[in-house]
């Protein structure tokens, strides 16, 4: 008799079913001290008291808890998800962020509805200034911060911290598109795509290239900088200017021949590019090896070197022949050499 309504029961039951209350907003930023998370400001969720929890079991809502926030004043509408149940009774704490999205203020009447919105597939994001372009590598900084958000709504600008800086971005487009214009970003790949920044000038790459190089002396006809800073001169300075004044001497005692060559008379040319040192694969540069002038003499040269390490050495050790030996003698006598057989009868 009742088999007809006990399958309307069961196709009621199986029906999802929406909550709707009104709660009293405020930021995070007045919860209490015990309760609060200051870190919950950079994310997508907000706290509702334990009422709404009991509320919500007896209802057929989906899994995850996702909520629809319509401010009265401004009709503005935004979403988000849910992260504990420990408001007090009749009032629902928010981020800073969405508090500025639905341009209401603490104190002011929400409209909180339970809602479900399809999984995310893209989205595409606008920072608010040229500070995001600081961070290395955005998309793995969005990796782990979107993990604080439930939903991504158009029109929304969010707040991230990150390395202790607050970033704002403007959410501009995501995909699938729905008549909530709002995404879940829960369990879900999701491809972003980011703006230009706000405030950010592309650069003019076509008139750098029109722009003259840097300073080029050689242009302005000054010369290389040995030109400049008379090198020539450094290395052939006056008499009056040079150091060390004398004339040599020879380890043979033979007097020093005046050379033909005056240094004066050298030319030093510093003009024109300096030649590369091309070296092979593998080999190194230390500076050139030392090559000793030729002498005028080539003997000597000969009678110089037959007179190096010459005389006699020095021992330690006095010897045993001395020239004194007769007239000075020690005091012991010296003990008879053993025999080398000895003879037993």
């Amino acid at each position: 008799m009742f088999s007809g309504f006990s399958g309307y029961g069961n196709a009621y039951a199986n029906i999802p079913q929406r909550l709707e209350e009104f709660f009293r907003c405020y930021p995070i930023a007045m919860m209490n001290d015990n309760i609060r998370k200051d870190d919950a400001n950079y994310g997508g969720k907000i706290f509702l008291p334990p009422s709404a929890l009991n509320k919500l079991t007896l209802l057929n809502v989906r899994y995850p808890m996702l909520f629809e926030l319509k401010s009265q004043e401004s009709g503005k509408v935004t979403h988000g998800g849910v992260l504990e149940f420990i408001a007090e009774e009749g009032r629902v704490y928010l981020p800073q962020w969405m508090m500025e999205t639905l341009e209401i203020q603490p104190g002011s009447v929400l409209q909180i509805c339970s809602t479900d919105v399809p999984l995310g597939q893209f989205v595409k994001l606008e920072p608010q200034s040229v500070d995001f372009l600081d961070i290395s590598d955005p998309k793995a900084v969005l990796e782990r911060v979107l993990r604080n958000f439930s939903t991504l709504t158009i029109d929304d600008i969010i707040e991230i911290s990150y390395n202790n800086k607050v970033y704002r971005i403007r959410i501009l487009e995501v995909k699938p598109e729905s008549s909530s214009k709002s995404i879940c970003v829960i369990e879900t790949d999701l491809v972003t795509d980011f703006a230009p920044p706000v405030g950010y000038v592309e650069p003019d790459y076509k008139s750098q290239k029109k722009q003259t190089p840097s300073f080029d002396p050689s242009i302005k006809g000054l010369g290389s900088m040995s030109k400049r800073i008379n090198y020539a001169e450094i290395l052939d300075p006056t008499d009056k200017d040079k150091s060390f004044h004398g004339e040599g001497q020879k380890l043979s005692g033979k007097a020093i021949k005046p050379k033909e060559d005056d240094i004066k008379e050298i030319s030093v040319s510093l003009d024109g590019n300096p030649a590369p040192l091309n070296l092979p694969e593998g080999q190194l540069f230390f500076g050139f090896p030392y090559v000793p002038p030729k002498s005028d003499d080539g003997e000597d040269n000969e009678i110089a070197s037959s007179k190096v390490f010459q005389g006699e050495g020095k021992s330690l050790r006095q010897s045993a022949k001395r020239k004194d030996k007769g007239s000075h003698q020690g005091s012991k006598t010296k003990a008879p050499k053993s025999p080398e057989v000895i003879e037993i009868d």
